[in-house]
């Protein structure tokens, strides 16, 4: 079967030896499940989605990520742009919807971008990963993958709000997004389909300038996910996953709970249930260790 090639924007947590290395080992073993190739663009650039909004005004936070269209434009011709990151997806799509819509706005992006060597044409389709692997590769060819289900294992499914707006996932109600749940059901576990806060914001950008506000959203998260009988919750979003696992411990110290809930990304639910190992599913990153998983891996 001929691989399914893409344009790799990994992002800055993403990237090899970032903070999120673990999300990205976890992806690697998916990909070669699923005869996915994931092309890294040569020379990408940050897009600026935690500085992008300061003031520096439209053009250079679009410029930032229209950069990184037209080195996949340059380098990988044909290919969709793929990222893991909702951020970097949400920063890279905007860009290109914007440019696209505005012809001035494309000819001011190209010449910021001439100084570069660069020229913008805006036919590159950003995409994120989970895009592809519903829309591409789809639940039935992933569930054939699955050698080990986590059966007995019980999840709750936290999508976040950047992965689920203004965009989301095509077919999904923006209220109550049912794909993180299909991928908990397909790789044999049980979603908890009735968890509240699903969508909710875990106060990212928040976490360091009102840190109360923040770890107020993150208390809800991680209670309901209690509430509901999970062992642990899973997202889609390297900030959610940061989050609500590091200031579990503050959140303790703070208010006397005992929180203990592991965080973990779908991907390395499917690379457990695809026969992979513990640490090729990147959970020796977990700052929560994800024993129910482990053990199930080790079988």
């Amino acid at each position: 079967m001929a691989k399914k090639q893409y344009a790799f924007y990994p992002g800055c947590s993403s990237q090899k030896k970032a903070s999120a290395d673990n999300f990205l080992r976890s992806i690697d073993v998916v990909c070669q499940k699923l005869d996915v190739q994931l092309n890294e663009i040569p020379d990408w650039n940050c897009c600026g989605a935690s500085i992008g909004y300061g003031e520096g005004g439209e053009l250079p936070r679009l410029v930032i990520s229209a950069r990184n269209l037209a080195l996949a434009e340059k380098n990988l011709p044909g290919q969709d742009m793929v990222s893991v990151c909702p951020a970097c997806w949400l920063a890279t799509r905007e860009a290109g919807e914007r440019l696209h819509e505005s012809d001035s706005l494309l000819a001011e992006a190209n010449e910021a971008l001439r100084e570069a060597g660069l020229d913008l044409k805006n036919e590159v389709k950003s995409r994120h990963f989970v895009e592809v692997l519903i829309e591409d590769v789809g639940f039935e060819v992933m569930q054939q993958q699955v050698v080990k289900p986590l059966e007995g294992l019980k999840l709750a499914g936290y999508v976040g709000c950047q992965t689920n707006r203004p965009f989301g996932i095509v077919g999904e109600s923006f209220e109550n997004p049912r794909y993180l749940d299909k991928m908990v059901e397909m790789v044999g576990a049980q979603p908890m389909e009735t968890y509240d806060q699903k969508v909710t914001c875990c106060g990212g950008a928040l976490a360091f300038s009102e840190p109360e506000k923040s770890q107020k959203q993150i208390r809800d998260i991680v209670e309901s996910a209690y509430d509901h009988g999970a062992d642990m919750i899973v997202t889609p979003c390297q900030l959610c996953q940061a989050n609500v696992e590091i200031y579990q411990s503050e959140i303790n110290k703070k208010q006397g709970t005992r929180f203990n809930m592991p965080v973990v990304y779908y991907t390395q639910l499917m690379t457990i249930a695809y026969g992979g190992s513990a640490t090729e599913a990147g959970l020796d990153g977990q700052f929560i260790r994800a024993e129910k998983l482990e053990k199930l891996a080790g079988k």
